[in-house]
């Protein structure tokens, strides 16, 4: 019976206190909840991307004279498969045709031979440029060594037999060649990984007839390899799926006894993406956990709030024989129904706010293990912000509330050992070691199934954001303690003559200020650092794509299909702003063929961007302006440099192909610096070069892309250039938004609009709540005092001035700690993930309209609850009194 009078006692007097505290584990429970089951959803997003971007799963190598259907059986009995195919690989001396009345002659080459059906099991090995796919095929760098084309004829040059003629059927392009050439079995780095620059693919009856022969003669010439799509019934998280895809393959290996070895190219996609995995595990962590942190803190401040009445509630129940047992249960109740008043309505948030996210399905075994874990951190922090404050307070004697009004004034632990100021140091030093050491947040060694995060990386974001608020608390206190007349003057322009008596108030209630000065300061840092990151990684993710994509929208064919030659009707079409071409072309470094791109260094800006990153010396204006100043000059890749040992201004000589013969000549060229980045380049080696200089060393003015910036929809512009370029075969159109949506390299690629959205809308929230509901809370703890000020005669206008001031105080002073500290740990993080980032940013991208939002939702919610209490205080003192 007295359990159920407390708790009608409590919904009744002391509804707002509830209310209060149920909502900050309302926010924790769904936050929590939310971006955990985000990033669950990711993974397992991530996980998909991988299985559909890897073209062929296995490569098996079968062993000479291995048996073909017992390698097979084996492999239904390690795994499931949903597509299989045998291809063969043989090795040739050389290719040759004759052309023009000059013969062109190759280098060794590799002919591959498929099956009728190959095409459809594995449809992204091969893109057919012109011609038919049935027949004989060339890759296209093969078909431009030997001018060529559909319906000419190519020379193979067999090992230790006769050479074949065949006729062209057609000319492809191979964009996984690095897989379909690899090495299998051999360990990485111990064998050539570059697809071999010459190569013919031939039906798999006319391979047989006129390679098996070969075998006799050269049998180390020829192999067999079973190409497989394996069954995706894998883990949701890219880490387990690897463990999984690894042992399915090392069974296959151990049941073939050594008649065949896994090129695991599957297990391999997935390696690289746990690492992408692990980043978003790392966002989760100090982008959600520092908003869950600031809602725990404002469910403590919240039931802080209450601590003078709750110590007289238990002095009144000590005195009328309650027993400390018996105090606990009745204050048991109220964390009762905090805890699940506000784990319940925090689950049915978050579950609400899973639809606005956008974000993936996540496994069910995942999503519920997160909302156990949300609903348990939820009745914890119940249990702490009320429980246990009530538990240390019945602890104490009858006598203990008279001696508490006693105040010793003694300074926190803390504050005697400066740890504020230690914890700064500590941030300046961590901060300090990983700018100038290199250091890897996320450690994914390769080959190795088990990955790490290096959490020890964010040692200074987490002391600079604890240190910040502990020094705001110790300066904040001192400075109401000890600057009352500097406080006073501050306090004039609201209070007039009552200045003075106001600064002496600010300074009696210093402790609530503080506590209101370091939630708001929290609760803005956590919104400002988030928004800024978000704002920034979005728009890298953009960068990205661009990087990849290499404008708006790319037109890129061959030297046969010039879409250059269209660059004035390019240029014409609606919602073209610029159009930019760009030659295509390869060139020999060494033994080494390379891509090389011919540019307009004044003009390559018009149609694409391109950030300082891309470029060693950081200054992407000065690198162009160079280039366009030595006419033979050229941008070499950070790796080619450091394997040729290049100084700038060394004259270094590549092998381009002339249009007159179509042979590789030798050509000089300057080398002036040094790209990390270029857009549409690989991300290995590349070469940058004057296009005005390679068309006149090649003679040859043909562009192979043509880059378009937009000012509308970039998939609008696409489908008119597809329309327009629809006559030049095997022209490809490409457009940003298709690649944002599809680049699956990095982290970048998760699009994270949907949490920054969510975690957002908490972080104006917690904001709201920080300025407003402490505020009001504290004031309403005072009732008593301002009830008494309005029966002594105080006028509204008086009473307004103690309270105006009061939240003035708490939102500006708060509000520019907090806006500082998130662009410090904003930065911070930046740095830190630069990981997640391909290129790495330039500066912080700043959200102006959400900062504003987010001051004026402070600014908004404190004048609020200044004119509650207002209100509140115009009521007639016996009101007042009985409310109490």
């Amino acid at each position: 019976m007295l359990s159920l009078l407390w708790l009608k006692g409590l919904i009744a007097r002391r509804s707002a206190r509830l209310v209060g505290a149920m909502a900050g584990v309302m926010v924790t429970v769904a936050l929590l909840a939310s971006i955990g089951s985000f990033i669950a959803a990711s993974s397992a997003s991530m996980t998909r991307r991988a299985l559909t971007d890897v073209p062929v799963d296995w490569q098996i190598q079968l062993a000479p004279g291995a048996d073909v259907a017992a390698v097979t059986s084996a492999l239904g009995q390690a795994t499931s498969y949903q597509a299989l195919a045998e291809v063969g690989y043989a090795d040739l001396s050389g290719l040759s045709a004759t052309s023009n009345g000059t013969v062109q002659t190759t280098g060794a080459a590799k002919v591959l031979g498929l099956s009728p059906e190959y095409t459809q099991l594995f449809p992204s090995e091969l893109r057919l440029l012109i011609g038919s796919m049935d027949g004989v095929l060339l890759a296209q760098q093969t078909a431009a060594n030997l001018q060529v084309t559909v319906g000419d004829f190519v020379t193979i040059q067999r090992i230790g037999l006769d050479p074949v003629v065949v006729q062209v059927a057609g000319v492809v392009d191979l964009p996984q060649a690095d897989s379909l050439f690899q090495a299998v079995g051999v360990p990485p780095g111990a064998a050539p990984q570059a697809p071999p620059d010459n190569i013919l693919l031939l039906p798999a009856d006319q391979w047989h007839a006129l390679l098996d022969p070969q075998a006799s003669v050269r049998l180390d010439s020829v192999r067999t390899q079973l190409h497989v799509r394996v069954a995706h019934d894998l883990p949701s998280d890219p880490e387990s799926a690897y463990t999984l895809v690894q042992q399915r393959a090392r069974n296959l290996e151990a049941r073939v006894a050594g008649s065949a070895l896994v090129g695991d190219n599957l297990g391999a996609r997935l390696l690289g993406v746990r690492a992408d995995a692990l980043y978003s595990r790392v966002l989760f962590l100090f982008l959600g956990l520092p908003g869950v942190l600031v809602a725990a803190l404002l469910t403590v401040a919240v039931a802080a709030s209450g601590a003078d009445r709750r110590r007289r509630e238990q002095s009144l129940l000590r005195v009328r024989g309650a027993s400390s047992a018996q105090i606990l249960r009745l204050e048991g109740l109220e964390a009762l129904v905090v805890g699940v008043g506000g784990v319940l309505a925090g689950l049915v948030l978050s579950v609400a706010a899973s639809p606005l996210m956008g974000a993936p399905v996540a496994a069910a075994d995942m999503a519920v293990l997160w909302l156990v874990v949300a609903a348990l951190a939820g009745l914890g922090l119940a249990a702490g912000a009320v429980l246990i404050p009530a538990w240390r307070q019945a602890r104490r004697p009858t006598w203990a509330g008279i001696r508490t009004a006693i105040h010793v004034n003694r300074s926190p632990l803390w504050q005697r050992a400066y740890l504020d100021v230690l914890l700064l140091v500590g941030s300046a030093l961590a901060f300090w070691q990983m700018a100038n050491t290199g250091y890897q947040v996320v450690l994914a060694p390769e080959g190795v199934a088990q990955s790490s995060v290096a959490y020890q990386a964010f040692l200074a974001p987490v002391c600079l954001w604890l240190g910040v608020g502990l020094l705001a608390l110790r300066l904040a206190d001192r400075a109401l303690d000890r600057g009352r007349r500097v406080v006073s003057w501050l306090a004039q322009p609201l209070a007039g003559r009552l200045s003075g008596v106001v600064g002496a108030s600010l300074r009696r209630q210093r402790e609530l200020i503080t506590r209101g000065i370091i939630m708001v300061a929290l609760a803005e840092s956590f919104a400002t650092s988030t928004a800024v990151f978000n704002t920034t990684y979005n728009a890298q993710s953009r960068v990205d794509a661009e990087l990849t994509n290499g404008a708006d929208v790319t037109v890129t064919g061959s030297t046969a299909s010039n879409p250059g030659g269209l660059l004035p009707q390019l240029a014409s079409l609606s919602g073209v702003v610029a159009a930019q071409p760009m030659q295509h072309r390869f060139a020999y470094v060494g033994t080494d063929l390379q891509d090389l791109f011919g540019i307009d260094p004044l003009h390559i800006n018009d149609a694409t961007s391109l950030s300082n990153a891309y470029f060693a010396n950081g200054d992407a204006r000065a690198t162009l302006a160079a280039l366009a100043a030595q006419p033979d000059g050229v941008l070499v890749a950070a790796e080619t440099a450091s394997d040729y040992q290049l100084q700038s201004g060394d004259r270094i000589s590549l092998r381009l192909q002339s249009s007159t013969d179509h042979q590789y000549h030798v050509v000089p060229f300057r080398f002036i610096g040094v790209v990390r980045e270029f857009p549409t380049a690989p991300k290995d080696s590349f070469l940058v070069a004057n296009a005005a200089y390679v068309a006149e060393q090649t003679s040859n003015s043909s562009t192979e892309v043509v880059l378009l910036r937009t000012s509308s929809e970039s998939t609008d512009v696409a489908a008119r250039v597809r329309t327009l370029t629809s006559g030049l075969a095997g022209v490809r159109v490409t457009d940003l938004g298709s690649t944002q949506r599809s680049i699956s390299s990095s982290l970048t690629a998760i699009d994270l609009r949907g949490l920054t959205q969510l975690e957002l809308a908490f972080a104006v929230l917690l904001v709201g709540a920080a300025a407003g509901l402490v505020l009001s809370l504290g004031l309403a703890e005072r009732q008593r005092s301002f009830a008494i000020l309005a029966a002594l005669g105080g006028r509204s206008r008086q009473l307004g001035a103690f309270l105006w001031s009061e939240s003035l105080l708490i939102v500006v002073v708060g509000s520019l700690l907090g806006v500082t500290l998130g662009f410090g740990v904003a930065q911070m993080l930046v740095v830190l993930l630069t990981g997640v980032f391909d290129p790495a940013p330039e500066g912080l991208a700043i959200p102006a309209a959400y900062l504003v939002a987010l001051l004026f939702t402070a600014a908004l919610t404190a004048v609020l609850a200044v004119l509650a209490a207002v209100a509140a205080a115009r009521r007639t003192l016996v009101d007042a009194l009985r409310d109490l």
